[in-house]
């Protein structure tokens, strides 16, 4: 395994691992600014949460991208698989420990959040290393569908669906108070 790869995974999962808790704060810290809500949980549901993985996951990529996509010609495909992994992760994990346990818990929280984050950079490793999902089709497909997902949670953070993903369970809300 390159030490390069491994040095630039660490970085990645240290990066969403402060930076994800951070922008659980950032739109409050901002005083409520617009712009800085497109990036930021701007409430406590579901979605936003995995909006806390998405952001800096997809952001560190964009920087690997430049450095790792030459030597790992299956880079965006792995990466959007391993993003998508961690985000289907957290509503998983969320709704069955709640379902179990009857109510959510911060701590549970937190740690539905790196579990998800691990387990996602754990298979990004594991892909890279093997060379799974390599073709040039599959790499654009997975640059189209990053981008996709990057307008999504930006665009529901100001339109979101009104379905119990985007339910605030504190307000009663969806997204910008909607």
């Amino acid at each position: 395994m390159s030490k390069k790869l491994r040095r630039w995974e660490l970085a990645s999962f240290l990066f969403a691992a402060i930076a994800g808790p951070l922008l659980h704060f950032t739109y409050q810290w901002s005083g409520e600014n617009p712009i800085v809500a497109a990036f930021s949980a701007v409430n406590e549901s579901t979605w936003e949460h995995m909006k806390l993985l998405f952001m800096p996951m997809f952001l560190f990529s964009l920087a690997e991208m430049a450095v790792l996509t030459e030597q790992y010609r299956n880079f965006l495909a792995v990466k959007a698989a391993s993003i998508l992994l961690g985000l289907l992760l957290i509503p998983t994990l969320y709704y069955t420990y709640t379902g179990i346990w009857g109510q959510s818990r911060p701590y549970l929280d937190i740690a539905v959040f790196y579990i998800a984050l691990a387990v996602s950079h754990w298979l990004g490793l594991r892909l890279l290393q093997r060379g799974k999902l390599s073709g040039g089709a599959l790499q654009i497909g997975a640059l189209l569908g990053l981008w996709a997902l990057a307008f999504l949670f930006v665009w529901f953070t100001y339109r979101p669906p009104h379905i119990a993903l985007f339910l605030d369970p504190v307000t009663g809300a969806y997204g910008l108070g909607g």
